[in-house]
């Protein structure tokens, strides 16, 4: 007599498959929060500061401090990006593969950082910021995050395309409320633009693509296309 696995575990099987980059990521967030909240406080401390990309970390050591701080979230296992992060990531990489989704994200964690980070040092240079502004504790996934967020809405139909922007919108809003950073906010605004510009790139590699009228037969909010994505 053979066994075969319940529905439900064999479709969440089948899903983890065909997300590798998103699942690997996830469990690296996973693994990070849970040492930020178990490990020893003084160590966790010293490790959230030297993977901060702040001005001082980043003219020392620009690819490496990029990447560990890449490798947090801002609140360890309660993070609520510890959530939205593999639904955002996985719905993406689902439709345009594991290399583009990680090119997406790479864009906006880097490009919402150096769009930051940049004016800082340029106001301290010229002596409108004091020296204290090139170090910061500045760390996390959101810029990523919400560029591929962005990136996703591009495919969907135009009604549920506006309905997610829109959420992304009063999150942040919300999160600016409770923790404002100006120069946080500053980049999670660019990192929207970052993935509203990924648009054009993301259609034209994804295996399903928005239709030209908002329809409630497309799948889930996505309309099917017979394009190959080519994707890894």
């Amino acid at each position: 007599m053979v066994l075969s696995k319940p529905p439900r575990l064999d479709r969440l099987s089948r899903t983890l498959i065909r997300v590798p980059f998103t699942l690997g990521y996830t469990l690296v967030l996973l693994g990070t929060g849970l040492y930020a909240r178990l490990g020893d406080p003084g160590t966790v401390h010293d490790l959230l500061a030297d993977s901060s990309t702040d001005v001082s970390h980043l003219s020392q050591r620009p690819l490496l401090t990029l990447l560990v701080s890449a490798l947090w979230a801002v609140g360890g296992v309660t993070s609520p990006y510890l959530v939205a992060f593999p639904l955002v990531l996985g719905a993406l990489e689902r439709r345009i593969g594991g290399v583009r989704t990680a090119g997406v994200f790479l864009l906006g964690h880097v490009l919402a950082t150096l769009l930051t980070e940049l004016p800082v040092a340029a106001s301290v240079a010229v002596g409108h910021l004091p020296d204290s502004s090139l170090r910061r504790l500045d760390y996390g996934v959101s810029y990523g995050l919400i560029a591929c967020a962005a990136a996703l809405a591009g495919l969907l139909v135009p009604r549920l395309r506006w309905v997610l922007l829109g959420g992304i919108g009063l999150a942040l809003a919300a999160g600016s409320l409770v923790d404002f950073d100006p120069l946080t906010e500053w980049g999670h605004g660019l990192a929207l633009l970052i993935g509203v510009v990924c648009w054009p790139y993301v259609r034209r590699n994804a295996r399903w693509r928005p239709s030209s009228k908002d329809s409630d037969a497309a799948e889930g909010g996505f309309a099917h296309s017979e394009r190959a994505s080519g994707n890894t």
